[in-house]
């Protein structure tokens, strides 16, 4: 009978049986949990609510996009584009060239009247999302933490 394989512990996803480990959490040491808890998709209220502010750029919107979105750092700007261009294909943003900027002309995205119906149920649905987060944290902090 050979003896349990010994699994070490440390930074990175905890192994499961079978299959990769969880993205959002890992054990860094035995009993020591680390989660990130993550709102799939939020890169796009985010550039919902930065282009119902004012139309702008593509690159604005990856400097910007920190400012409500810390784990969204790292957006990488193909990523940024096509997501714009899928919103757009769906009428949620529309976009125009400004050839008045200094520097090549730059595409410039707005939010389309659709675009600003998404963003409040974008709203809406994160808010029904931070009842029930605030509800499971009063219980726990409720239960002893």
């Amino acid at each position: 009978m050979r003896p349990p394989r010994h699994r070490p512990h440390g930074p990175g996803p905890h192994p499961r049986p079978g299959g990769r480990g969880a993205r959002c959490r890992w054990e860094t040491e035995p009993g020591r949990w680390e989660v990130r808890a993550r709102v799939e998709r939020f890169i796009e209220p985010v550039l919902l609510q930065l282009l119902s502010e004012r139309p702008m750029h593509g690159y604005e919107l990856l400097e910007r996009v920190p400012e409500l979105a810390r784990e969204e750092r790292r957006v990488d700007l193909g990523n940024l584009y096509r997501l714009l261009r899928t919103l757009e294909e769906e009428g949620v943003v529309a976009s125009e060239w400004d050839q008045g900027l200094p520097g090549p002309a730059k595409r410039v995205y707005r939010l389309t009247p659709s675009g600003d119906a998404l963003r409040a149920a974008w709203t809406d649905a994160l808010a029904e999302a931070r009842d029930l987060i605030s509800s499971f944290i009063e219980r726990t902090e409720r239960e002893g933490g």
